[in-house]
């Protein structure tokens, strides 16, 4: 089974547009990224599904240099980008990855894959939030192509083709569900990068822990906040986009 990481990335987000380029001591935080996606041990691919548009020419330039594959689709219609770059590259699995998740662990997702290769075909989609405990920013989904295939033709409402997996999860009824828990409820803690004052707590957490332990973990960042509780303040406020359907 070829299990293909695809990552959507694109420089006009509504909150914070151009943040998956914005900088830490110099490397944009999409380059540390793809570094940690890099050490995923389960995965045979990574691609970067960008759009169409000239506005994310500097994505696909630094994919270039850092010799990442590439996938250009629609902006809007998310679910059709992931679909085509799965079936550019042939993907038995997918795994998706948001790129506004920098300090994501490798070997989260690895857990994530690792539960869904080891019980297929008992799922058709696992995920680490479908029951939050984890950390916002160490979102992992994999699903079969089959059902990213039957979402991609099916899928009619706007959230379903802009966030890609509701489709399937909405769907229990029709789709094996399954959940990857972390060992305690981590889940009030905010590790992605939607608006500044994320990006200011990212910024600080790659600054702090990144030149001396580059392969840093999840609990090393547990680790660090523990020693720096007012950090947690800086993004506390800030609110997840809700995923809502409609009716």
């Amino acid at each position: 089974m070829k299990t293909v990481i695809i990552v959507q990335a694109r420089m006009t987000s509504t909150r914070l547009p151009g943040k998956v380029l914005k900088t830490v001591m110099g490397k944009p935080l999409l380059e540390y990224l793809i570094e940690r996606l890099r050490r995923v041990k389960l995965a045979d691919e990574i691609v970067i599904a960008t759009t169409t548009n000239t506005t994310d020419q500097p994505i696909l330039e630094l994919c270039r240099r850092l010799k990442v594959p590439v996938y250009r689709g629609s902006e809007l219609d998310v679910l059709a980008r992931y679909h085509g770059a799965a079936e550019f590259y042939q993907a038995d699995a997918v795994v998706r990855v948001t790129s506004d998740c920098p300090v994501i662990d490798p070997g989260v997702i690895d857990q994530v894959i690792s539960f869904f290769l080891n019980n297929w075909p008992n799922y058709d989609y696992v995920s680490n939030r479908l029951e939050a405990s984890y950390p916002r920013g160490m979102d992992t989904e994999i699903f079969s192509y089959k059902s990213l295939n039957e979402a991609f033709l099916e899928a009619q409402e706007e959230a379903e083709r802009e966030h890609v997996t509701p489709f399937m999860y909405w769907h229990s009824e029709r789709y094996k569900l399954g959940n990857v828990a972390y060992l305690t409820d981590e889940s009030c803690h905010r590790w992605t990068v939607d608006t500044q004052e994320d990006f200011e707590l990212i910024r600080r957490i790659l600054e702090s822990l990144y030149p001396d332990k580059p392969h840093f973990t999840l609990e090393d960042i547990l680790n660090l906040l523990q020693q720096k509780l007012e950090w947690l303040k800086i993004n506390a406020h800030v609110k997840q986009k809700v995923v809502d359907r409609k009716g």
